[in-house]
């Protein structure tokens, strides 16, 4: 895909906001995980799972932040929309579904 064919101006302002509200969420998940435990042993088992599932949360945030700032890398580079295993456009399709795709799907499926 020739990346002139997408706005990559408002695509890499639409990164850059999506990057920013990531930095918030891995913000209030971190304030969210330093809180400390109650006294209540019930209360305990219940804060821990849920600080499991915020750690995940964060986890995800953290693996979509740095998907970004690659995509905003290759957006900068004059590369975005070419796989970055073999230099072949990604498919328009693959893009809209996943805007951060690094590779083409024949890449991709290779490793997986």
């Amino acid at each position: 895909m020739d990346a002139k064919q997408i706005d990559v101006t408002q695509l890499r302002r639409d990164f850059t906001h999506r990057l920013a509200e990531l930095g918030h969420r891995v913000e209030e998940f971190e304030h969210d995980l330093r809180e400390p435990l109650e006294a209540d042993f019930a209360e305990q088992a219940t804060q821990m799972e849920s600080g499991e599932v915020t750690q995940a949360l964060e986890h995800s945030a953290i693996v979509e932040a740095n998907q970004i700032k690659q995509a905003i890398e290759r957006i900068d580079a004059e590369a975005y929309g070419l796989c970055t295993n073999c230099g072949n456009g990604i498919n328009p399709g693959r893009l809209d579904a996943m805007p951060y795709a690094p590779e083409c799907v024949a890449c991709a499926a290779e490793h997986e």
